[in-house]
């Protein structure tokens, strides 16, 4: 419990910058909405004039776009992204600051074992994670009423809201492995990066090709999709479940056996 409350003490300035990064943008992006659906035929005109391809790519649905749930599906693309940013800088760094501190001794001489010891930091590190989407969740119902020109649907609003949770968890186990299973990381936040927009990338190529969308997390949630049926595509959220648990597993075995060099 020690080493929970520390890693939850040591990351709150971290979650509370996110947290008003993420509420801030999608403020921002919301803000644009009314203004937008007022010259919504000029809008779309704009759009139509983008190659499909391109459409595509940046998420853009042109049909659907002067509701607000189908503008906010086009700009959670970007607040998905600095959610990703969050989660895999917090999946990097919860694993590999003691190496980097050069605390590594001090902790691991302590009488805890080391499952348990990571098991209270990546509880610690969900929390934070949670504590950001349950603001970030009651942020944008409260905006979405607000800036709203004519009735949406909330639970649409709100399933399209809760995969940045979902996103959220499969980049911070994913970077969790990648931490344990490299030990020596210079810099958290350069790696976190260059993995996130890796698969950013990745998914405005997978944009054009059903098959690449499992490659990317990006990608596992279709917004028109979750739009026009009102929930997820099952095949998707299976693998990113999955994708979940067999990288936590595989990073707490990793850790409990791998030689971690102290000063």
């Amino acid at each position: 419990m020690n080493i929970f409350l520390y890693e939850l003490k040591a990351s709150r300035k971290s979650t509370l910058t996110w947290t008003l990064v993420l509420v801030a943008l999608m403020m921002l992006f919301m803000s644009m909405f009314p203004s937008i659906s007022k010259e919504i035929d000029e809008f779309k005109k704009l759009l139509e004039g983008f190659p499909e391809g391109v459409r595509k790519a940046l998420g853009i649905e042109v049909e659907s776009i002067g509701s607000l749930n189908g503008y906010y599906s086009y700009i959670f693309l970007y607040i998905t992204l600095c959610g990703a940013i969050q989660a895999m800088n917090l999946g990097i760094s919860i694993c590999s600051k003691e190496i980097r501190e050069k605390t590594a001794d001090f902790l691991l001489t302590k009488p805890v074992t080391r499952t348990r010891i990571l098991s209270s930091k990546v509880l610690a590190a969900l929390t934070s994670i949670l504590i950001t989407n349950i603001v970030y969740v009651i942020s944008a119902i409260v905006v979405a009423n607000i800036v709203k020109v004519e009735a949406f649907s909330l639970n649409v609003f709100f399933l399209i809201s809760i995969t940045l949770l979902f996103t959220q968890l499969i980049m911070f186990s994913i970077g969790m492995l990648i931490a344990v299973v490299f030990s020596k990381v210079k810099s958290v936040i350069s790696l976190s990066l260059g993995v996130v927009f890796a698969f950013f990338l990745t998914g405005m190529v997978a944009a054009t090709e059903e098959a690449s969308r499992y490659f990317t997390p990006f990608k596992y949630f279709d917004y028109t999709y979750i739009m026009n049926h009102e929930s997820y595509e099952w095949s998707f959220l299976v693998v990113g479940i999955a994708l979940i648990a067999v990288s936590l597993i595989a990073g707490f075995i990793i850790y409990n056996k791998k030689d971690i060099h102290t000063v």
